[in-house]
């Protein structure tokens, strides 16, 4: 029976993608760092932050965040769930702010083999 089990696991294990979201996304969200968290962005980005909703150029979307990050000081920033499917990569976390909590998701994709956030939504968190 042992055997069964652990063959089992095994191929459970084989069929799903590994996620290794980059360490400094999160320290640079932690940090509330849109210059350090930009270093991880693609030419163009998704962004979903509160009012604002549309694509845009790395630097715009920089800006964005620099404006929000001074507006909402963080005071922690936890990855709670992260997953992968092929080339993509996502997390989902929660980021304390000054201000309020809020959920954070972004997805990452392959770009000539580095991993890149292509999108960030940035919502209130209500206590879902």
């Amino acid at each position: 029976m042992p055997v069964i089990i652990l063959a089992i696991s095994c191929l459970t294990a084989a069929g799903q993608d590994q996620a290794n979201i980059p360490g400094g996304i999160s320290i640079a969200i932690k940090a509330g760092n849109a210059s350090e968290l930009s270093r991880y962005m693609n030419a163009t980005i998704e962004l979903l932050l509160l009012d604002k909703e549309d694509f845009y150029k790395k630097n715009v979307a920089e800006t964005i965040l620099k404006d929000f990050f001074s507006e909402y000081h963080t005071k922690d920033f936890t990855i709670r769930h992260q997953g992968a499917k092929n080339d993509a990569q996502y997390a989902i976390g929660n980021l304390k702010t000054e201000k309020g909590d809020f959920r954070v998701y972004f997805l990452l994709k392959k770009v000539n083999q580095e991993l890149l956030i292509h999108q960030i939504r940035i919502e209130a968190d209500h206590g879902r």
